[in-house]
């Protein structure tokens, strides 16, 4: 099936001689002299690219394009123009216009900017798709009640952009919920970046965090961008932040609250924008008794507590993971996926 290209110019001329060669280059093409019509045939046919004149009779092509982004927001724009401005080029821009050409137009330039944005879209479609697969993936498996109230407190949570504490034994999956929750956040689109904190030694952690300039100190030879820097717009998650030693807890906190750093042996300010989801396998309120836990740093921490709970606690989802585990390891060896006999499954339900 070959791409379907809608153009919209109100010169016949350049309508004829853009859809012949187009075609000539195997795109179908529809052509309409004006907006209106433009707006008509999106809503009937679905063309895979829009190039969209900007001074038209009726609405122009800017007001065409805001309607276009408005109710067709995948579907990319190309303007083109026999007398743009700057200021014109960047307000396309703004608007959604995927690129901005100038009349005479130069076929090979249409041409090349029509295939970058089919490309584009095909990029964009890709990553919707492998982001739907990714969330199935790493979704929760069960319908106890126990699973389903945990859902509920990720649908609540996620949205916000408050911190969360979640506690749990070891497998219990805390790290999938922290990804849940960053999946269904406005955050999504930037990066989770794990830390693990029982590498996070006092030595290390201003490095790491805030990352060092060429020369900060003898080891480092290049400049390096720390996590904060890394995971911006995103969600920073602290594995086992119950693993931390007590000085790390401090420098930790403090460089949290500031929310601006300078990498090591830098001077310019750099912002922290990030949202913090930590996990634990053990009752921090215990450990801040024994005096292993700063109490500043579980109460800064423990805004949103969450609690996974243990397998053993949940055995009627045991038929449903196990399915689950089965039908993945069958797709990733491409094999048709197995079954447990029912003396199977009676034995791990009574585990």
């Amino acid at each position: 099936m070959f791409p379907s290209i809608l153009i919209a110019d109100d010169e016949a001329s350049i309508l004829k001689s853009l859809s012949g060669i187009l075609s000539d280059e195997g795109f179908e093409t529809i052509t309409v002299s004006n907006g209106y019509e433009a707006l008509k045939i999106l809503e009937s046919e679905s063309p895979d690219l829009v190039l969209l004149d900007i001074w038209m009779p009726g609405i122009d092509g800017i007001d065409t394009l805001r309607e276009i982004k408005k109710n067709f927001p995948a579907t990319p724009v190309i303007m083109i123009t026999g007398h743009g401005t700057i200021e014109t080029a960047v307000n396309a821009t703004k608007i959604g216009a995927f690129d901005f050409i100038e009349k005479p137009l130069s076929i090979d330039k249409v041409i090349v900017a029509i295939n970058n944005a089919l490309n584009f879209r095909r990029l964009e479609e890709e990553n919707r798709f492998l982001r739907k697969k990714t969330i199935e993936r790493n979704s929760i498996t069960g319908n106890c009640p126990a699973i389903q109230e945990l859902k509920r407190q990720i649908s609540i949570t996620a949205p916000t952009d408050a911190w969360v504490l979640i506690s749990g034994e070891n497998g219990t999956g805390k790290e999938l919920v922290a990804r849940m929750i960053h999946q269904f956040s406005g955050r999504s689109e930037h990066p989770m970046i794990d830390v693990n904190c029982a590498a996070l030694s006092d030595e290390l952690i201003e490095s790491e965090l805030l990352g060092h300039e060429k020369g900060a100190f003898n080891a480092a030879t290049a400049k390096k961008k720390g996590i904060l820097e890394l995971a911006h717009q995103g969600t920073l998650f602290f594995d086992e932040i119950g693993d931390l030693g007590l000085k790390t807890q401090a420098a930790l906190l403090r460089i949290l609250q500031e929310k601006q750093f300078s990498r090591v042996g830098g001077s310019r300010v750099l912002t922290a924008d990030v949202r913090v989801i930590a996990s634990t396998n053990k009752n921090l309120e215990k450990e801040i008794a024994a005096g292993r836990i700063r109490e500043d740093l579980y109460f800064r921490l423990n805004v949103v507590p969450i609690v996974v709970p243990p397998l053993r606690e949940r055995r009627e989802d045991i038929p449903e993971l196990s399915a689950t585990l089965l039908a993945q390891i069958a797709e990733k060896n491409r094999t048709s996926p197995k079954r447990l006999s029912p003396e199977g499954m009676k034995l791990l339900q009574n585990y």
